[in-house]
């Protein structure tokens, strides 16, 4: 689907959404109304500074004058590995952008992200899997980490990380091994109302808890998250 099907499939009644450059902005409305803000990164570009902060402002600015959920949509690059980017502090920029949808989704405005496109490391981290719900279209290209850049930090061969990926989904990019792992919810089917399908998710996502790791557990993509966090939680309880 290209991105002016989405939205026509999302918003049937209108919307006054559009790309700037790549990064997204405007509005749409749920059945009933009830206002939905829409932001993201289209088009394949990486994610800089420039475009983390105007959509970290857009979702400030929505939680202190807006209302109804947030919507996500992302079809990016990886983050933009420029000197001018990392020398004003990209990392921090992706990380404040992060913090700006969990910070939305904590004072009553879901967020959900959809990514229809590919995204990639920081730039994915920071849209698509900061959300509270995660979901994606056919043909989405998730990579938190390429298998290239992968042998890099682990220092083990690219055809060692190939063989794990088989068994592993945290090794593997791709749609059906993010979804193992717990990251991405569902895959919408294209042919139905993606508006009905939004409506679905809003009303059967859970609470602020992040329960991914559940979710992973449960499809046997990471075994050991749940259990583990649990007993963080439990210790720190504790102390």
């Amino acid at each position: 689907m290209t991105l002016d099907d989405i939205l026509a499939s999302l918003f049937p009644a209108g919307h006054d959404v559009k790309s700037d450059h790549g990064v997204l902005q405007g509005s749409g409305s749920l059945k009933g109304g009830v206002p939905v803000l829409v932001i993201g990164i289209v088009d394949r570009i990486p994610v800089g500074i420039d475009e983390a902060i105007r959509l970290s402002e857009y979702v400030l600015s929505s939680v202190e004058n807006g209302s109804g959920p947030i919507l996500v949509i992302v079809d990016s690059d990886s983050q933009r590995m420029s000197k001018r980017d990392e020398l004003l502090g990209l990392n921090e920029f992706l990380a404040h952008l992060a913090k700006c949808l969990i910070y939305a989704d904590m004072h009553g405005r879901p967020t959900v992200g959809i990514l229809y496109g590919h995204s990639a490391a920081g730039a994915f981290l920071a849209t698509a899997l900061a959300t509270r719900v995660l979901v994606a279209l056919p043909g989405a290209e998730p990579v938190v980490m390429d298998l290239p850049s992968m042998s890099k930090v682990t220092k083990l061969p690219i055809d060692v990380l190939e063989e794990r990926a088989k068994s592993t989904p945290v090794f593997a990019p791709s749609l059906d091994n993010l979804a193992q792992t717990g990251a991405i919810k569902a895959t919408w089917d294209p042919k139905a109302s993606l508006a009905a399908q939004l409506e679905a998710v809003l009303t059967n996502s859970p609470d602020i808890h992040d329960t991914r790791d559940l979710l992973g557990k449960e499809r046997k993509g990471r075994l050991k998250a749940a259990d583990i966090a649990e007993r963080v939680h439990g210790l720190a309880l504790l102390s």
